[in-house]
């Protein structure tokens, strides 16, 4: 059986070192960071610095960028290659409103010659690989993933992630892979599928229906770094996940964001557990590290 190439998908607020140095230790193939925001990261803000950094043990990791204008995407991409970025990644699939607003995420697939413009300046800016992740399209009476894939394939970008669903649909309903598979016949570059992938029995099942090249799971890793090792998965190599994970956080994390970080990932790996809905309440009362894991830890 030919061995699947599973992807973590950038999320933001999840897709930190920690977690994505977890998922690589579980077979997860090139990893992507969360978004960072060009023109924060071109200006100095210190949280969008931190965002970033990165562990060496996560390589070969690329950076995605949020943005909408081509010489700001090209400074910052320059910097973050400069910090040992892998590749570069364009955000053109981000459904959230406050994005949106901003002409970025999303909003780029309303766009497709703006889009051009961004790509030909990103890379010219960039030396390694240029990745994009789309959407199906900006509503039902807009899908251009083909389209704007082509145009991207046109201007260098390497490869294609697309994620059918479009910009109004956010994340409900079924997302209709043919989309996918239609990017795949119109492009040469590879293309990554994403969308409703849970478990490997849902990739091998994208990628016969589609010739996607690699697929990304994105919430189907919450809580469940381990689906990206392929096989079941013992009751004590979950626990050994969960404990890395933790460690990890802590290691790598300031206190604050930490706590944060190991409330919201807990409630994720105590999904399925007996009494999880009735502990989450004092889970996330949680006052230190220690105390989040004690709740937890107590479940399993």
């Amino acid at each position: 059986m030919t061995p699947l190439d599973l992807r973590l998908a950038p999320m933001a607020g999840v897709t930190n070192a920690p977690f994505r140095l977890v998922c690589r230790e579980a077979g997860a193939g090139p990893l992507t960071s969360e978004e960072i925001d060009a023109r924060a990261l071109v200006m100095g803000n210190g949280r969008t610095e931190a965002l970033a950094r990165h562990l060496p043990e996560e390589r070969p990791l690329a950076m995605q960028l949020l943005g909408n204008d081509p010489d700001v995407l090209a400074e910052a991409a320059r910097r973050l290659e400069a910090a040992g970025a892998d590749g570069i990644d364009l955000n053109m699939g981000c459904p959230v409103a406050k994005i949106v607003a901003k002409g970025q995420g999303a909003a780029l697939m309303r766009d497709p010659l703006g889009a051009a413009v961004i790509l030909r300046t990103l890379r010219k800016a960039v030396a390694g690989p240029l990745t994009i992740k789309i959407r199906g399209g900006w509503d039902d009476r807009a899908l251009n993933a083909v389209e704007v894939a082509r145009i991207a394939e046109a201007e260098g970008v390497d490869a294609i992630t697309v994620h059918p669903r479009t910009r109004s649909q956010q994340f409900t309903g079924r997302a209709p892979w043919a989309i996918i598979a239609d990017v795949v016949a119109a492009v040469r570059v590879p293309v990554v599928g994403n969308g409703d992938v849970r478990t490997v029995d849902d990739a091998r099942a994208m990628v016969a229906a589609t010739g996607c090249a690699a697929v990304m799971i994105g919430r189907g890793a919450l809580g469940r770094p381990w689906v990206f090792r392929g096989r079941a998965v013992t009751r004590d190599e979950r626990a050994a996940v969960v404990r890395r994970h933790c460690a990890l956080i802590e290691a790598h994390l300031p206190e604050r964001l930490a706590l944060v970080q190991l409330k919201k990932h807990l409630a994720w790996y105590s999904d399925g557990l007996p009494n999880a809905a009735r502990t989450r309440p004092a889970l996330f009362a949680a006052r230190t590290a220690a105390e989040a894991c004690a709740v937890f830890w107590a479940l399993w």
